[in-house]
């Protein structure tokens, strides 16, 4: 398996308060990495810099051969659109949208006919299980349910790889195994490279690989 992706020298400052210190690891592809730490110990960080959500003070990061430290702020924002799926502790859904709706909200920017973006937001929905709630919104589902409409918008644009924060953090444990089960699912099935924080020790024993965080650093992996 080649690397999908590549951080080297990653480094990040929060005012005076130095996040991460020179951080460098890779994510192959097909892989199901889990990063863990403590609070603060800067892994939710290094995640929003992977995703593009951030910006590294120093270092480089590079997804599938393009270097995303590199990129102007649009070049970035397409990027992420098309080769980058993010799902949130929250699950971040718009409430008067219903479900097939809010998993194609990524697509409506893009010139594509609105029949077509009901396709592929039903085919995302089977990939999750929700394939007879398209017509709820939000408020009518639960936890896991919420979180499933959630993943299934991140894999919208068939991305090369998602990466997750905290995606089971806002979940009881029956419905945290559940969805633990479908990202599963779907880097084996599907082949989807995965990358995501947990503080949960079950979760994370989960993955292919674990990386640990301290202070900015990597502790283990």
């Amino acid at each position: 398996m080649n690397d999908l992706v590549i951080a080297e020298n990653v480094s990040k400052k929060l005012g005076a308060v130095q996040i991460l210190k020179n951080v460098s690891f890779t994510i192959k592809s097909r892989e199901l990495l889990a990063v863990q730490g403590h609070s603060g110990s800067g892994k939710s960080t290094l995640l929003g810099l992977l995703a593009g959500l951030e910006e590294a003070d120093s270092g480089k990061i590079q997804i599938n051969g393009t270097v995303i430290t590199q990129l102007s702020e649009k070049d970035l924002s397409l990027f992420r659109r098309n080769d980058i799926g993010i799902v949130f502790q929250f699950f971040n859904l718009i409430p008067v949208l219903n479900v097939v709706e809010n998993i194609g909200l990524p697509l409506y920017p893009v010139k594509i006919k609105h029949n077509e973006i009901f396709k592929r937001a039903k085919d995302a929905a089977d990939k999750v299980g929700l394939s007879h709630r398209l017509h709820h919104y939000p408020n009518s589902l639960s936890g896991g349910e919420q979180q499933r409409v959630a993943i299934a918008r991140a894999l919208i644009n068939n991305p090369k790889v998602i990466f997750a924060d905290e995606p089971t953090g806002n979940l009881d444990s029956d419905n945290g195994k559940k969805i633990i089960e479908l990202l599963k699912i779907l880097n084996r099935d599907n082949g989807l490279t995965i990358a995501m924080v947990t503080h949960d020790n079950a979760i994370a024993s989960e993955a292919d690989r674990i990386i640990k965080l301290k202070d900015g650093e990597i502790q283990s992996e």
